[in-house]
């Protein structure tokens, strides 16, 4: 495969190239042995008309298992390359959910234009999944799926799923229903369906607790954390009476996860998430995801010069303090940060709930102090060291000085813990995003706090010597 990479690249690369006399039967021939996932990855290399040519001079099954590939980042601009008339036969041959995904990423009016030609009931079924919230269960979800009637054997469902695999999305697990209200009765693995007797109903090979189902509106990472926590290959959507309306399956999950994943990362960097790969987001659109938060972390700093100018008179009288403001400002947001990421992963995970805040504060409050004690120790031993070896002479006070950021480091660190672990809970509590108490908006807010709390230390302790 890498070789056939390679080639790609040196196509794409060379000078000489022209993209209509590219020989995309010969490229198609390579590829044709190929894995679709490295198909997939040989074609995001070329530009969309090379790679819609190559795609179109592969086999029909080949095609369908390339566009069905969910980290295929060209399938929308191959589908607006190729004719209409193939563009409808490929989507109407896609599983329901990628062709679902096509369309929410396609944009006017080859949208519109290549919906209208689809036939009426692959456009009510898109319309269906189309019609829930992104990152629902609804929207994640796929109408491929086995399902039998509880009237069935276990050879007339053997029969059944030989018959119907290849147009489902997965055969692994089996939905049992009523036949008379199609009300969903049991979920069947495919292992014991092919332990049990044919002859045997199919609900005699089926568990004994009730299946697990999803609402189709619930969010994307409490259905992942269901599929973790029962094993499940996939979990069946249901509406108000019990009906299946589709399935999410684990791989459809393992990509939301990727996604959510990198949504959360994004914005602890203190941005937007990204709608595309950063590749191929545009330049104002890059722009527009980072300068905003920037501009409110810059403002959030203004404030660090006003609480300095505050202090102004002391800064002037003591102007050892000035030595140690980078260390104090940093080891607050540093705990703070660290506090954060643990509780917004926590909440994600389920680990902790809202209600919880204050076991969080309780643990967090003494985590603070010792930590703090750690770091002011670490302070005191510092300077002490200086002055004594003769590396900097930090006055006749320099014991008071040493105190004075020690303390100021316990409290400003433990402060930092506190603030970092509840930040997460009141924006939840609000409605907002936890991760979007990202860890330069909490460095931030403490870098302001800390300067208080450094200068009103050092007014209590060096008051009457230094201050």
């Amino acid at each position: 495969m890498d070789d056939i990479r390679n080639t790609a690249e040196d196509r794409r690369d060379d000078p000489r190239r022209d993209d209509e006399f590219v020989d995309a039967a010969a490229l198609a021939a390579e590829l044709a042995e190929e894995h679709p996932a490295d198909i997939a990855e040989a074609l995001d290399e070329e530009e969309p008309e090379v790679a819609s040519a190559v795609l179109a001079s592969l086999p029909r099954d080949k095609q369908i298992e390339i566009l069905d590939l969910p980290d295929f980042d060209l399938s929308g601009d191959l589908i607006e390359a190729l004719p209409v008339e193939e563009a409808v036969r490929l989507i109407s041959e896609l599983s329901a959910d990628r062709a679902a995904d096509l369309f929410r990423w396609m944009e006017e009016p080859a949208r519109s234009h290549l919906f209208a030609r689809l036939p009426a009931a692959t456009q009510a079924e898109l319309n269906r999944l189309l019609s829930w919230p992104e990152h629902t269960a609804g929207s994640l979800m796929t109408t491929e799926f086995v399902s039998v009637p509880s009237s069935w054997t276990i050879g007339d469902t053997l029969r059944h799923i030989r018959a119907i695999e290849r147009t489902r999305e997965t055969i692994y697990a089996i939905y049992v229903l009523d036949p008379a209200t199609h009300k969903l009765l049991q979920a069947v693995t495919l292992r014991r369906l092919i332990s049990g007797e044919p002859q045997q109903p199919i609900l005699t090979c089926a568990p004994a607790h009730d299946p697990i189902t999803v609402d189709p509106l619930m969010d994307r990472e409490e259905v992942a954390r269901l599929i973790s926590k029962y094993d499940l290959l996939a979990v069946p959507v249901v509406d108000a009476n019990e009906q299946v309306l589709g399935i999410v399956t684990v791989d459809d999950m393992i990509d939301a996860i990727i996604e959510e994943g990198t949504e959360d990362a994004q914005k602890f960097g203190g941005m937007e998430a990204l709608d595309e790969p950063y590749m191929e987001i545009g330049f104002l659109d890059m722009l527009k995801k980072r300068a905003g938060w920037l501009s409110i972390l810059f403002l959030g700093e203004m404030l660090t010069a006003s609480a300095m100018q505050h202090f102004e008179d002391e800064l002037e009288r003591a102007i050892v303090l000035t030595l140690f403001i980078p260390l104090i400002m940093s080891s607050g947001g540093n705990s703070g940060s660290q506090a954060t990421s643990l509780i917004i992963r926590a909440l994600a995970l389920h680990e902790i709930k809202l209600g919880d805040w204050w076991r969080v504060a309780l643990r967090e409050l003494p985590s603070g102090l010792v930590l703090g004690s750690i770091l002011g120790t670490l302070g005191m031993t510092r300077i002490a060291i200086w002055q004594l070896a003769g590396f900097h002479d930090y006055g006749e006070h320099w014991v008071l000085v040493a105190l004075t950021v020690g303390s100021a480091l316990v409290a400003i660190v433990t402060f930092g813990s506190l603030i970092g672990s509840m930040l997460p809970f009141v924006l939840r509590r609000a409605g907002f995003d936890p991760a979007s108490a990202s860890a330069p908006f909490v460095a931030t807010f403490i870098d302001v706090t800390g300067l208080v709390i450094y200068f009103s230390v050092a007014l209590a302790i060096l008051h009457g010597t230094l201050l």
